[in-house]
Order: structure tokens, then C-alpha cells, then sequence
């Protein structure tokens, strides 16, 4: 077995996946989602963002001029 890092109690007993994605920078996963860039140099979990985050989008509308 690698060497450990601890990310969250959130995740434990479960199998998180880490893919070398650079030179000492791995991707984190768990299950379908992509969780963040682990650098091993800084020894930090920069996270990607949220993929359960709503997203809110506004349509451009035209409203009517005031008459002045």
C-alpha cells in the first residue's frame, strides 16, 4: 500500500481514487466525481468546483423604455 493522506472523515472506510495527472499533482476522485488536485510539494488538496452547486442562469430580456 502508497503512502496515506488524510482528506475527511467524510470518507471514511471508502475507496478514493487518485490518477498521476502531473509531475507530483494527482487527481482526486471518489465514485463519479472529480474532487480536486492533490500537490504533493505543498502537500494540499486544491478542490474543483462543486459539482452539486446550482447554477443560475438569466436570460438577456429587452424591457421597455420609459418614455422622458
Amino acid at each position: 500500500m502508497g503512502a496515506q493522506v488524510a482528506l475527511s472523515t467524510v470518507f471514511a472506510g471508502q475507496k478514493v481514487g487518485v490518477k498521476q495527472v502531473g509531475d507530483k499533482i494527482w487527481l482526486v476522485s471518489f465514485m463519479d466525481y472529480d474532487l480536486g488536485f492533490f500537490d504533493e510539494e505543498t502537500t494540499r488538496l486544491e478542490p474543483i468546483a462543486n459539482p452539486f452547486e446550482a447554477n443560475v442562469f438569466v436570460r438577456n430580456k429587452t424591457l421597455p423604455m420609459s418614455p422622458e
